[in-house]
């Protein structure tokens, strides 16, 4: 199992990566970086995407369809069952990963992709990377840093 600078190197491969990160969001630290981060500063980079995936991982109205759905419906007066599936809001909780999965923000020229590591630190790190919007391959970045994600150990 590859540990944080093989993932970085991994995802510096993938075509037109301009910088990779692995990024505490509770803290905004940079555990690990590749490449030449954006506006030249990696741990403001980190700090900044911190901002970003903390916003994200703690506010209900981006968690899943389920969780939104559930909170929307009229209360009914039955009781549920038991067994009913937890549909509890997407707002992190301590030792659990966020409901979200990835943030692709984008601009005139780049693309930068946040993917969460589910199991890592109680779920506060995520893969950072930023990727020139002419040579690279959102989709294909997608893939390819979810399955970075899975394997890293810390």
């Amino acid at each position: 199992m590859p540990g944080i600078d093989e993932c970085l190197l991994e995802a510096m491969r993938l075509p037109g990566a301009r910088s990779a990160a692995v990024v505490d969001w509770i803290s905004g630290l940079a555990l690990g970086l590749a490449g030449e981060p954006p506006g030249g500063d990696g741990e403001a980079a980190a700090c900044e995407t911190a901002e970003l995936a903390r916003m994200v991982a703690e506010y209900r109205s981006l968690g899943p369809l389920a969780a939104v759905a559930a909170e929307s419906s009229p209360p009914t007066t039955a009781k549920a069952p038991a067994h009913a599936p937890d549909t509890a809001p997407a707002a992190h909780h301590p030792g659990t990963a966020p409901a979200v999965e990835d943030i692709i923000a984008t601009n005139s020229d780049s693309y930068h992709l946040l993917r969460f590591v589910t199991g890592a630190l109680d779920g506060t790190v995520f893969l950072h990377l930023w990727l020139a919007r002419d040579e690279g391959n959102l989709a294909l970045a997608r893939i390819r840093l979810a399955e970075i994600a899975e394997r890293m150990v810390l």
